[in-house]
């Protein structure tokens, strides 16, 4: 099969986004298919590469005024490519692939991501719609997307190829007790509630130490709650890491105490490193955690939720082993081959979608004739 990937970039920042698609990308080409990631570029190109997946540039942006370049760039990337599947996994990758030309000749499969944004609404113009758990497929069909014409393919990163992209840097000596998060440095990552939880939990645990692994717009309000609590010196600000379970290999606690969270890879990365999680209880979090079997869920936006929680933890050695246990059982859900498996049978659903909805074949089609 003939495989488009689209995204806006393929920049190694942490953007789980990206991730994915890299991830299914590099087992697809694995399998043998002929795979294109199209994007503005960024540090994956060498990984891609080293698995048999073409990058050819094509830049996507929301800005009105680059619409012609990118419809042009897209038209020259479907002459040269004449894909069976083009998989858009952001906004604007949907648009060009479902808009952008006149007789289209491939199936067109969305990924919903993050549907929080408003923009997540446009998604519903594929022939197939994916969702990264259940609580998104939910929330898409209550925002008017037929049940019908959505699924779930749970996110996962067990055996991800990027582990060989990640960085040398030597193990971790983390100080004990310690708390990690890996989040980015945005509101809705709930990185203030961590923080005044650490607050409250420096009563009964003083000798422990938060780190905050991750960057963002929203860092620097961060740095300043912290030093407004007094966790200076306590509370560590360490930034971007491109291997971040060096991080979760040593941590006691690992926290994510999200607002919002689809379908966060790090979950499925804390769980293989066998870390005893606490999560927030929204949206994807409790898929990702078999539903509390293997992570503490508390509320969102409640810190003394969350510090009793991995207060707990921190003060109970065989409660923390008990959930480091917890997290590595049930993990063969979340290995990427079973994602590209599990999207190879998405692709086949949208290409039948599309023999039905066009009343022709698509090009898979005409070429196994």
């Amino acid at each position: 099969m003939r495989i488009v990937h689209l995204a806006n970039h393929c920049q190694l920042i942490g953007n789980g986004i990206v991730n994915m698609m890299v991830d299914l990308a590099c087992s697809q080409a694995d399998a043998g298919h002929d795979v294109v990631v199209a994007t503005s570029g960024g540090r994956y190109e060498p990984l891609l590469a080293a698995h048999g997946v073409r990058h050819v540039v094509l830049e996507q942006s929301r800005d009105p005024w680059r619409t012609p370049a990118m419809v042009l760039g897209f038209n020259r990337l479907l002459r040269d490519v004449d894909p069976d599947v083009v998989h858009a996994h952001m906004m604007t990758g949907a648009i060009i692939a479902r808009f952008g030309t006149w007789r289209r000749r491939y199936a067109l499969v969305t990924t919903v991501h993050n549907e929080f944004q408003k923009s997540a609404s446009l998604m519903r113009y594929g022939d197939r719609v994916v969702a990264v758990t259940q609580a998104v497929e939910k929330a898409m069909i209550g925002r008017g997307i037929r049940a019908d014409r959505i699924c779930t393919v749970l996110n996962g990163t067990v055996g991800t190829p990027r582990r060989a992209q990640a960085s040398t840097a030597d193990p971790l000596r983390l100080s004990r007790p310690s708390i990690t998060t890996v989040a980015g440095m945005y509101e809705r990552k709930g990185i203030q509630d961590l923080l005044r939880a650490f607050a409250s939990l420096r009563a009964t645990h003083p000798d422990a130490t938060l780190y905050l692994v991750g960057d963002g717009p929203d860092r620097a309000d961060m740095e300043a709650l912290a030093a407004e609590l007094g966790l200076e010196g306590w509370a560590h600000f360490a930034g971007f890491d491109t291997n971040p379970v060096r991080w979760l290999a040593e941590t006691d606690v690992f926290v994510l105490a999200s607002h919002k969270e689809p379908g966060g890879l790090v979950l499925s990365e804390a769980r293989e490193a066998g870390c005893a999680i606490v999560a927030t209880d929204v949206d994807g979090n409790p898929e990702m955690l078999d539903r509390g079997e293997a992570g503490w869920l508390v509320p969102a936006r409640a810190p003394d939720a969350l510090a009793a929680a991995i207060g707990s933890l921190l003060g109970d050695a065989a409660l923390r082993a008990d959930y480091a246990a917890r997290a590595r059982r049930n993990l063969d859900k979340f290995t990427v081959q079973r994602v590209a498996n599990d999207y190879m049978a998405v692709y086949a659903t949208a290409l039948d979608v599309f023999r039905q909805t066009h009343g022709r074949r698509p090009r898979t089609a005409l070429r196994s004739s």
